[in-house]
This record gives structure tokens, sequence and C-alpha cells, in this order.
């Protein structure tokens, strides 16, 4: 019988987390941000039908990268909680945080205990009454959990895109742009796209809208390739 190798806990811990990584910087970029009038949602995605944004509740969205597969799983069992919670309680007992706490505790689960981790990057975003009052939560492949002040950067080389995006904005109000300045800042810094009109297809935007014209509960709209053709030839 041959005799198993030892791996310090540690050791086990620190592959895991290179594992995931690696596999998380490989995907395209993804950029949320609050702003005037709501939260952008800007993805380097040129799939029309494979989303890496997506709506939870009535001011909740969702945003990934990584494996489509993984993170794709964890959107549904968000939306099956936040429908359930409504049901079962008030549509005000759903929250980011709350969400947010229960894709910490499975991607914690995941990684400690199971063979492999998720190699997934995950923001639940909630929109408030104001900027000031959005609420922004970055989740890791091992279940840490921070709230950002104002954007979320995630995927590819992360500390060169927040870098660029952090000198576009230098000098400037994020919280007090409006909807389609944040969009051009963010073709600009996403690495696969440009700033033309005609790069709009490799886009994918939505938005949590902070008043909406419908005056229905659901705050999250897609925009369509048109309509980011529009804006980002605007820019010109």
């Amino acid at each position: 019988m041959s005799a198993q190798y030892y791996v310090s806990p540690e050791q086990l811990m620190k592959d895991r987390a290179d594992f995931a990584r690696k596999g998380i910087a490989r995907g395209r970029a993804v950029i949320t941000a609050s702003c005037a009038d709501g939260i952008a949602l800007i993805a380097e995605n040129p799939s029309g039908s494979l989303h890496k944004i997506g709506e939870i509740y009535d001011r909740i969205a969702f945003a990934a990268v990584g494996k489509y597969n993984e993170f794709e799983s964890l959107r549904q069992a968000g939306v099956r909680y936040a429908d359930t919670r409504g049901y079962s309680y008030s549509r005000f007992d759903v929250t980011g945080r709350g969400l947010a706490s229960v894709y910490a505790q499975s991607l914690g689960g995941v990684f400690t205990a199971d063979a492999k981790p998720f190699e997934v990057e995950l923001a639940v975003l909630e929109l408030g009454a104001t900027p000031e009052t959005d609420t922004l939560f970055s989740l890791n492949f091992d279940g840490s959990i921070a709230e950002m002040p104002g954007f979320i950067i995630m995927g590819g080389d992360t500390a060169a895109l927040r870098e660029t995006w952090n000198t576009i904005w230098q000098g400037k109000d994020l919280a007090s742009a409006g909807i389609d300045e944040v969009i051009r800042a963010a073709a600009l810094v996403l690495p696969g796209v440009g700033e033309s009109a005609q790069d709009a297809h490799l886009l994918e935007v939505a938005m949590l809208e902070r008043s909406t014209s419908t005056g229905s509960h659901r705050h999250f709209r897609r925009l369509d390739d048109h309509t980011i053709s529009r804006i980002l030839g605007a820019g010109k």
C-alpha cells in the first residue's frame, strides 16, 4: 500500500487560492460603478446570450467573472433566495447585504471542503436613494466579502485596470456623473474594447436606474447594442 503525501493545510489553501486566481484573471473584466443615474454595470462580453450581468431582485443586481457555469449557478441560487424571502416575509427584507452573506457562506464552504474551489469573483449591488446610499459588495472565491466605495473592478489585470480607471476619474466626482459618461470611461478602461461606436457589440451593459419612467418596483434595465453605440458615438 503506497503512502499518501502529506500537504499542510496552509499549503493546500495557498494552492487552491492560486488556482482560483489564475482562472479568474483569464476572464474578461467587469466594471460596476455608482453614479448620479444609478449603478452602472459594464462587462467586456461579445456574447449576446451568456450574460455576466443580471437582475436578482427589485433593486439588486449581480455581476461576475470567471467560469460561466459556476457563477450562473450562483446567480440562479440568488434569485431563488430573493424570491423565497420576499414571498415569505416582505420585499423590503431582501437586501444586498443578506444576499452577499449567503454567497459568502456558499463560496467559503466550497473553498474549504470541496476538491476544487469556484473560479469566480462576484459583485452584489443594491441601489439606494442616492449614490451615497448605494451598496456595492465584492465577493472573492474564498468567501471573503468587502463593501466597496463607489466602484468595483473584477477580472483581467485588476491592478492595471483600477489604475487606469482612477486616472480617468482623477479630479472628477463619479457620484455626480451620468450613466453615459461612466459607460464611455469603462470602454476606455476595458482592454478589448475601444471608445468607437463600432465596439458596442463587445460590451454588455446594464444599470439599476435610480428613477424609472414606468414607476415599477423593478429598477434593472439592460441596454441594447444600438443604445450603447449611440452613447459611445456621442463621446467623439
